[in-house]
């Protein structure tokens, strides 16, 4: 209107041809044909990507909350990372410690070239860019978004220019790649989640097969032995096979899924000793030393099993003299410290402490107690290795009063 209005007036001060005035009316209609053109083109172009028509989507300037379940530091990588995907973005300015992103985002051709070329008034106070604010608030374990495209004009423009839906489609394609992103996560985290289940369902399954797994040699070995005291000491033959039954009661599967204790565990490990008594006679000594309240305290099966094998096998039947083995147990604070000791061969390169039945037990007490269960393996004194389970210990339930 500026420009038209001082075409006019110079036309008109021109001699001889200021008194033509179809030479002004011509050019009032191009320029007016070309702006109600522009507007019905912008119109139609916000109701192609937006599928509406309405004060929000025709605005040149566009915000938008969001919130990223994140932490704000891994809210505005995810952030930043999303601005700097679109399309003609440049200067991209990131402040990680402020939270901020700024970026200028260059206009697209979205009608190709224009009518007249360079010669379309239109283009003369078109919007060469598009620009981009976003910050992030930290929240409570979340980021919230701030986010604002705009022109790269001052707000008075809006008046007479407009910027052909590109601002609504730079917001919501941030708001896409940002929900695509978050998406991506939670797929990875449940992924995450479900490999570790199936590795726990694997480890619990091996585990189990570990709990029902009698060691064929050490059947074969007490059943061969019972046979031959049937021919010279019967009274003893009958003692082992009674000892062998007991071991064998504990340790086949069980029908149910029900934690085992520390007195069971207790009951099937003096079976197993009581049988290597008899083979081993005077080689073998056991000490037991575990407190009636403590017999309660869940355990889960075979872990105390595993470590009066680990004694016997690596610590005392590789000595001529034998040995003793000590079971104790022990109340701390709120565990229990459950210690199987020898006096036999002590760690060498053999025997560091890290065989496939430690591991299995670490593994387990890691599956069921998490951070709140350990194992420790130490050289005893003055010779053997002492093997300590720490578990919690059981709650008892306070009696309910009238």
């Amino acid at each position: 209107m500026v420009a038209f209005t001082l075409f006019a007036i110079v036309w008109d001060e021109l001699p001889l041809l200021g008194r033509l005035e179809w030479p002004v009316a011509i050019v009032g209609m191009v320029t007016m044909a070309l702006v109600v053109a522009g507007a019905f083109s912008h119109l139609h172009r916000v109701r192609l990507v937006a599928g509406r028509i309405d004060r929000g989507t025709l605005g040149n300037r566009h915000r938008r909350q969001v919130e990223i379940p994140f932490e704000a530091g891994e809210a505005f990588d995810l952030l930043d990372a999303a601005i700097r995907e679109l399309p003609r973005i440049q200067q991209v300015e990131s402040a990680r410690d402020s939270l901020q992103v700024r970026a200028k985002v260059g206009r697209p051709d979205t009608y190709g070239e224009r009518p007249l070329g360079r010669w379309n008034p239109m283009l003369w106070f078109g919007i060469p860019r598009n620009q981009i604010l976003a910050t992030v608030t930290p929240g409570h374990d979340t980021g919230s978004v701030t986010l604002i495209c705009e022109p790269e004009s001052a707000g008075w423009t809006d008046w007479f220019l407009v910027d052909d839906g590109t601002n609504y489609e730079n917001a919501e394609a941030i708001t896409r790649a940002v929900s695509r992103r978050v998406a991506e996560h939670r797929r990875r985290e449940q992924a995450s989640a479900a490999q570790t289940a199936t590795e726990k369902e694997l480890t619990v399954a091996r585990l189990n097969l570990l709990h029902a797994q009698v060691e064929p040699h050490f059947l074969y070995n007490t059943l061969a032995s019972a046979q031959l005291l049937t021919r010279s000491d019967p009274p003893r033959a009958e003692q082992m096979l009674g000892h062998l039954i007991q071991y064998l009661r504990h340790s086949l599967p069980r029908t149910e899924d029900a934690p085992s204790t520390l007195g069971i565990e207790l009951e099937r490990a003096l079976a197993y000793l009581e049988i290597l008594k008899i083979r081993m006679g005077a080689r073998l000594d056991v000490q037991i030393d575990v407190p009636e309240n403590l017999r309660a305290t869940p355990l889960p099966p075979m872990m105390l099993q595993t470590l009066v094998e680990n004694a016997i096998k690596h610590g005392l039947e590789p000595r001529t003299a034998g040995g003793t083995v000590w079971i104790r147990a022990r109340h701390s604070e709120r565990d229990v410290d459950i210690t199987v000791a020898d006096d036999g061969e002590g760690f060498n390169t053999k025997n560091s402490g890290t065989g496939i039945g430690l591991k299995n037990v670490r593994e387990r007490l890691r599956l069921i107690y998490g951070a709140n269960a350990a194992l420790a393996v130490v050289a005893n004194f003055p010779s053997g290795v002492a093997a300590t389970i720490t578990v919690p210990a059981r709650v008892e339930k306070e009696p309910v009063h009238g």
